[in-house]
């Protein structure tokens, strides 16, 4: 009688780590690629909190110490040069990644790099798909290949313990995004009426937003009730044993479906791709032959299975553990963040807490309910004033809110979060201003046409609205995607003559 493992023959990944390390290498492409025309605005010379200041403050307060507490090779070149080094050189990497070469190498790089403008992009990089990129980075050079030029279908299986950091983190990712709004205690994730709020107050919604805004309360509530089933059931399905493998299947799709979901009605830069890239990890080579095109499948034959070196498979090991640890440790945090914790523990995550690589996620913990807005207006006398429009975040009642993903404008996002707390980022939104007094073209860029062109302007003000979306008959009346009513002004500056 043929045994089990007979009948189900043990799963590889060879196929699937090369999915995996391809599509990695493509978010990098895209975060690098984002970040390249914006970093100088945000972080250069001229721009909204430069690089340099922070690393002269940090080298005044830190000493020695400041190039562990901010690692930024930023250190050797904080001005735009400098930036734009680190940023196209990434680029570069990352192509070089998606073509396989020395892929443990690029992807070491690929970390520092993107480390390095984190670190020096300061609130603007503080995203948590930053901190998710950079700790799936991390992993992955743990998880690819060594060699310069490795091809697919070598026989060369990943290691298991590599392997299972990715599914760690694809669990870690998802499960906390369910249990984190339970925790919470949010009144609109308990009671399941957050999405009656979520698509008119997330950060940037798309067009589709407004249309998913208008469906019934009862819809809404139910659409949290999956979502909660997806994040907190379906994560455990995920490590089925291989004869589960259509359990599997079934898990990774309602997974990367809630993705999808989300990506199509907001604006989430490159999270959503690189979330489904870690789900996809979790498929084995027999799931993925028969979902990719037959060439392809035909190029991952089963070779011969070869082990890497065994001073690599004992770093690697090593390092898995101390990775493993500290990564449970952030999920606990999470978890119990409204309890005491023992000391050793914050001790233990506020070691490596500045490489920002292993890291806790609690993605809308609490749910926004109303949308507060700061417009910016501007005036070349201090009588007729007009709106400075931005390129993507909510102005002009008018004006259809559109799909900008997976670009991440990075000033547009900030500005919903200052909008929140207009104190909290008191610093660079008086830099913002002054910048459109001055008409500073590094930050001009980031904006949208200027509305009295040929000089900029004398005076500056923040006006601070309420918008709420249209319903659906006034949009229909009035061609209006939002309405909105203005509560004040926080902020007011002027050029001197």
């Amino acid at each position: 009688m043929p045994t089990s493992s007979e009948l189900v023959p043990s799963p590889r990944y060879e196929l699937s780590r090369w999915l995996f390390l391809r599509l990695l290498a493509l978010v990098y492409l895209i975060a690098f690629a984002s970040l390249a025309p914006q970093l100088r605005g945000l972080v250069g010379e001229q721009g909204l909190l430069p690089a340099a200041d922070l690393l002269e403050r940090a080298g005044e307060f830190y000493g020695a110490a400041a190039w562990y507490e901010f690692p930024t090779l930023a250190w050797l070149g904080p001005g735009d040069t400098g930036l734009l080094v680190i940023c196209w050189t990434g680029i570069l990497l990352s192509l070089l990644a998606m073509f396989r070469v020395a892929p443990v190498l690029s992807f070491a790089l690929l970390w520092l790099l993107y480390l390095s403008l984190t670190v020096a992009g300061q609130t603007f990089l503080a995203f948590q798909w930053d901190t998710l990129l950079l700790e799936t980075g991390l992993l992955a050079c743990l998880y690819a290949p060594l060699g310069w030029l490795p091809r697919l279908g070598g026989g060369r299986e990943p290691l298991w313990v590599a392997r299972w950091l990715v599914w760690g983190l694809a669990f870690k990712l998802t499960f906390l995004s369910g249990i984190t709004k339970l925790v919470s205690g949010d009144p609109t994730w308990s009671g399941l009426t957050a999405l009656t709020f979520h698509y008119q107050t997330q950060p940037l919604p798309a067009w589709t937003s407004w249309y998913a805004h208008q469906l019934p309360a009862w819809l809404h509530m139910g659409s949290a009730a999956v979502m909660f089933g997806i994040e907190l059931v379906v994560p455990f399905l995920v490590l089925a044993p291989p004869r589960f493998r259509r359990t599997r299947l079934a898990a990774v799709a309602l997974l990367c479906l809630l993705q999808l979901g989300i990506a199509a009605t907001g604006n989430y830069g490159f999270f959503n791709l690189l979330t489904v890239v870690l789900y996809l990890a979790l498929l084995d080579d027999a799931m993925l032959m028969r979902l990719l095109p037959g060439n392809l499948a035909l190029r991952a034959a089963p070779g011969v299975w070869r082990r890497e070196p065994p001073s690599w498979r004992a770093a690697v090991a090593v390092a898995a553990s101390g990775i493993a640890v500290i990564s449970m440790l952030t999920m606990w945090h999470e978890v119990t963040y409204r309890q005491g914790r023992p000391e050793w523990s914050d001790r233990l995550v506020r070691l490596v807490a500045p490489f920002r690589s292993i890291n806790g996620y609690g993605l809308f913990r609490s749910m926004t309910t109303v949308r507060p807005e700061l417009v910016v207006e501007v005036s070349p006398d201090g009588l007729e004033w007009r709106e400075q429009p931005f390129r993507w975040k909510p102005g002009d009642p008018g004006r259809a809110p559109g799909f900008v993903q997976p670009h991440m404008p990075r000033l547009d996002w900030q500005m919903w979060f200052a909008a929140l707390d207009p104190a909290g980022a008191e610093v660079w939104l008086q830099a913002l201003m002054e910048h459109v007094l001055d008409g500073t073209p590094a930050v001009t860029r980031l904006l949208g046409e200027p509305p009295f062109p040929g000089a900029p302007p004398r005076h500056v003000r923040l006006a601070y609205y309420r918008y709420d979306f249209t319903s659906f008959e006034a949009g229909r009346a009035t061609g209006d995607w939002w309405r909105r009513e203005l509560r004040g002004y926080v902020m007011e500056s002027e050029r001197s003559p």
